[in-house]
């Protein structure tokens, strides 16, 4: 078994002494875990002959699930922070210091929402930098180098936050987002993708019963959310009236009397 595998192992274990009854949203610590590493990789910046990554991270988390992990904070932000490291260790990466994972409460995200952020952070004075991991592997071809990684919150969502570090400094992944209406095939390819009946909207809908500017998608983080712009007959997915949405593979949008299907890779 893997050394990631067994961290997994553990963290679900903490889970099971007396967390998976008082939890009611659909976010696992598990989850968490993985979307840390995901973080890692997107925010490594490459030196001479290095590549470092991030070695603070902060989990914004809504009230409910924040609440649930109380219980148990230390010693999740353990297994966390040590998933962390075992999965620098086995990609080869280098750490200033040794990771440190943080939960903050943030009032703007519903149960089951959740961000990330992350940081490079300088050595303590007086402390000794971390020693460089061995890889297990040969380590992944250099990428570009990334800029500062900063705390970012993203603004503008139906009038909350939705906060994730990967807003202004993660790539979009090209195709990861389709829109299929009508049989034809829109692919997301910025960040932001508006949606309506008027020429001038992204991806234009000549459906009598759309707004001219209706709704758009946003990518946050590595989520995409599709958020209503006060539009005369609301946004539908799956049936349901929404005014914001994080849209999974087979979510079906109905703007109108014009249905669009997600597909997410």
């Amino acid at each position: 078994m893997s050394v990631l595998r067994r961290i997994e192992n553990s963290i679900e274990a903490v889970v099971e002494r007396g967390f998976r009854r008082a939890f009611r949203s659909q976010l696992q610590p598990v989850e968490l875990a993985r979307k840390l590493a995901r973080e890692m990789d997107d925010h490594k910046s490459v030196s001479v002959a290095k590549i470092y990554v991030p070695n603070e991270y902060t989990v914004f988390l809504a009230p409910p699930d924040h609440e649930a992990f109380t219980s148990y904070e230390g010693a999740l932000t353990a297994e966390l922070a040590a998933y962390l490291e075992a999965h620098a260790r086995g990609s080869g990466y280098s750490l200033i210091t040794a990771p440190t994972v943080a939960l903050e409460r943030d009032d703007d995200l519903r149960a089951g929402e959740f961000g990330i952020g992350c940081r490079m952070a300088d050595v303590p004075e007086g402390t000794a930098p971390a020693a460089a991991p061995e890889p297990e592997a040969a380590a992944p071809a250099p990428a570009l180098a990334a800029a500062p990684v900063r705390n970012a919150a993203m603004a503008g969502v139906s009038g909350t936050q939705v906060i994730s570090a990967a807003d202004a400094q993660s790539a979009m992944n090209a195709g990861a987002l389709v829109l299929v209406m009508n049989g034809v095939r829109t692919t997301m390819d910025k960040r932001v993708l508006t949606m309506g009946r008027s020429r001038d909207r992204d991806l234009v809908i000549p459906d009598p019963n759309v707004s001219r500017s209706h709704c758009e998608i946003r990518h946050v983080g590595y989520d995409y959310f599709i958020i209503d712009l006060d539009s005369t007959n609301g946004v539908e997915v799956n049936g349901h009236m929404v005014s914001r949405h994080a849209l999974v593979d087979g979510d079906r949008i109905m703007l109108g009397t014009t249905e669009i299907r997600v597909e997410l890779s």
